[in-house]
């Protein structure tokens, strides 16, 4: 006996109703805020709430250093991280999970304290910040002497130190003397850097290179992060510091960088080689014939 025409509909329709629909989630309300830098370590990291694949801004009160920008998860969380001027925009990919938090650090061009805005990016079931104002607080009067006489603390003791018999105090200085060499600077340039000589110096307790660099045209800001030194056999030297005379060397700038090591066990004379990396690590140089 043949089906009657409807039936295939009447057994398709229950089907149909059964299937259920996909619940969106809430849209997250936008809002714009004001958030201030903290003055002291103790006070709370502010927080800004993000949201995947939605532009969030930050506007600074002054000009922010660009190259200084870092975003934990940059390269696996966000879609946008560009800096600009004075504006910070951010889209997550990937949001932060709940109680998850992923710093940001921001560094100031003019070096007025705060020098440096951090924050914690996190996220939120209902709200989100589009806009956020970031201003720093003008600082109390007690904290403005207590900093001040922080500093000439620190200035009274630098010049005891440097002073020289606050360097012969220090055992840095003895009757062995110091003896001084010049650097010859290498043939070419390397990733955007030119070595223009330098300085060797050496005494009982230490040895110093220090080097004139510079950072060509067309380059990307430039600054010392790393030092090694390796004596021709091989064994490396133990580096105890890495100075420049600038906070960092913009495209054109030129500038000297110390090296200091531990006490020489290294004959006087002895050709080292030297490598300058920068803070990233994707920039360097080497300086073969650096006697020591």
């Amino acid at each position: 006996m043949a089906l009657p025409p409807s039936l295939p509909l009447l057994v398709l329709l229950p089907l149909a109703l059964a299937t259920p629909s996909v619940a969106q989630p809430p849209a997250r309300e936008r809002q714009e805020r004001q958030v201030a830098i903290p003055n002291s370590p103790e006070e709370p990291v502010p927080e800004v709430r993000v949201a995947a694949h939605v532009a969030t801004y930050l506007r600074f009160d002054a000009p922010i250093d660009r190259a200084s920008v870092e975003v934990e998860g940059r390269t696996t969380r966000f879609r946008v991280v560009d800096p600009g001027e004075r504006t910070l925009t951010l889209e997550p990919t990937l949001e932060p999970g709940p109680g998850e938090k992923l710093g940001v650090r921001v560094r100031y061009k003019d070096g007025t304290f705060p020098a440096a805005a951090t924050f914690a990016l996190v996220s939120h079931p209902s709200l989100v910040d589009k806009e956020v104002e970031v201003v720093r607080r003008p600082r109390t009067v007690e904290a403005l002497e207590a900093a001040l006489a922080q500093k000439e603390a620190e200035l009274a003791s630098l010049r005891a130190v440097s002073a020289p018999a606050g360097f012969f105090f220090s055992g840095r200085l003895s009757p062995a003397g110091v003896q001084a060499r010049l650097i010859e600077k290498p043939s070419s340039a390397r990733d955007g850097l030119h070595v223009a000589g330098g300085e060797a110096y050496r005494a009982e307790a230490w040895a110093l290179a220090v080097v004139r660099v510079r950072n060509l045209p067309g380059q990307t800001p430039w600054e010392p992060g790393e030092a090694r030194l390796t004596r021709a056999d091989g064994p490396p030297v133990k580096v105890r510091s890495v100075d420049m005379n600038k906070a960092r060397l913009a495209p054109g700038e030129e500038g000297l960088v110390a090296v200091e090591t531990e006490a020489p066990t290294w004959k006087a004379g002895e050709v080292l080689r030297l490598e300058l990396l920068d803070r990233s690590g994707s920039r360097r140089m080497s300086i073969l014939n650096v006697a020591l």
